[in-house]
């Protein structure tokens, strides 16, 4: 796996590390913290959870749990596309990260059908979580995220050290700015206002939480539905589960060789339509109708993989947590909106299909218009996010252009082992 200078280096781009700080209150406790305490508190409250002794003290702690869930798979995310050169981005984004979550997936039908008591069940899919604690001492922290606070030391040490491991030398010097310097430099705070300050960035932003919201409801909306498929229950979702691999695999073969935007709208079209062909099968044609299904999840979960890649290319690093967090938030609103999209089909089988299937179609046909992040270097400030499309594109200093040209010469430090 690649570290890559972070764009943010100071040896290379003192102009735009001046301009970078903290995005959220991610970036005020940094990646790795957010990281392992959301863990816990996934973990921590999923086992108090098992000893509820109402449906509302179980409700509540479900949410927390709901809470810290999210909150870390986001967080673990960032900290990896942070830490990461861009082939090991991709391949951690989509196999590395959701390969796993498929394994995960298919292993939950094996253990429902094997352990029927609820209690049991929870206890078992819990305790796991309590493995992750020595990752603690594994996991660095992230150094374009140390850069950013002015913790250049820290920033050098890791770097180094993933040298060391790899019996690369590191240079003699790393960041050449005086870590004096850094500290007295004024850093501007950014808040969520920021990710609808400007009128490119508030546009990105717009089409984000459509396009996480509309994906979200035809993934949760067609995995929901399980049960309503013919069949054994526990194989359908076995087999929803096992047809996320192959999405993943081809999620990142696109993401190597596509450019983002024609990979996502290839796939939601292939989702959609797929859906809103299934209204066309006779009824008595049962397997038909169930490998359509998978087909199309096959489109939407490729589809939805990469959107945290994509988003997170999207937004400049000052904002990125809140980028991603803001899409994130918008697609669990789109899984608490995909049930009501399933009962649908207690009045008509179909309806629940015809609908996902058009807004996935629709929605496909929009990402047309975000901008191409295809073999560009992660942004860093507002001012390197590329422009909508359609927009009319305002003029850069020469200054700026000279630091675009920067960024897109930024080399690799060194292979580390992690």
């Amino acid at each position: 796996m690649k570290i890559v200078c972070p764009s943010s280096c100071m040896c290379r781009f003192p102009d735009q590390v001046r301009q970078s700080s903290p995005s959220s209150s991610w970036c005020i406790f940094g990646r790795k913290k957010i990281l392992f305490a959301t863990m816990a508190i996934q973990t921590g409250f999923s086992i108090v959870q098992v000893f509820s002794t109402s449906w509302e003290m179980f409700a509540i702690l479900f949410l927390i749990v709901g809470m810290g869930q999210i909150s870390n798979y986001v967080a673990a995310f960032i900290l990896g596309s942070e830490i990461l050169g861009k082939s090991a981005r991709i391949l951690f984004s989509t196999l590395g990260v959701c390969i796993f979550f498929a394994i995960g997936y298919m292993i939950l039908p094996l253990f429902a059908f094997f352990l029927r008591d609820w209690r049991t069940l929870l206890l078992a899919l819990t305790v796991p979580g309590l493995l992750c604690v020595p990752l603690w001492w594994i996991i660095p922290e992230s150094p374009q995220w140390l850069v950013t606070q002015g913790r250049i030391e820290e920033a050098e040490a890791i770097i180094r050290k993933a040298a060391k491991q790899n019996k690369v030398p590191a240079p003699a010097v790393i960041f050449k700015t005086a870590e004096q310097e850094t500290k007295q430099r004024h850093i501007r705070r950014y808040t969520i206002l920021d990710l609808i300050r400007t009128h490119n960035i508030r546009i990105i932003t717009i089409l984000t939480i459509m396009f996480w919201l509309i994906v979200s409801i035809g993934y949760f909306g067609i995995s929901l539905n399980t049960p309503n498929l013919n069949g054994d229950p526990f194989l359908n979702c076995f087999l929803l589960a096992a047809i996320e691999v192959p999405s993943y695999i081809i999620a990142w073969q696109l993401l190597r060789h596509v450019p983002r935007r024609y990979s996502m709208c290839g796939t939601m079209l292939l989702g959609g339509i797929v859906l809103l062909l299934i209204q066309l099968v006779p009824q008595s044609l049962h397997i038909l109708s169930t490998v359509m299904v998978m087909v199309g999840k096959l489109g939407v979960t490729a589809a939805f993989s990469m959107a945290y890649v994509y988003t997170a290319e999207l937004y400049p690093t000052v904002i990125r947590n809140m980028g991603v967090g803001i899409g994130s938030m918008s697609s669990r609103i789109g899984s608490v909106i995909s049930p009501y999209f399933v009962y649908l089909g207690a009045y008509n089988r179909l309806l629940p299909y015809i609908l996902m299937g058009s807004l996935t179609v629709i929605m496909g046909l929009l990402v047309l218009f975000f901008p191409e992040t295809f073999g560009r270097p992660l942004p860093e400030n507002v001012d390197q996010t590329q422009n909508v499309k359609g927009l009319c594109c305002t003029k850069k200093s020469e200054k700026d252009h000279e630091n675009s040209e920067e960024l897109k010469n930024g080399i690799i430090l060194m292979t580390t082992k992690l």
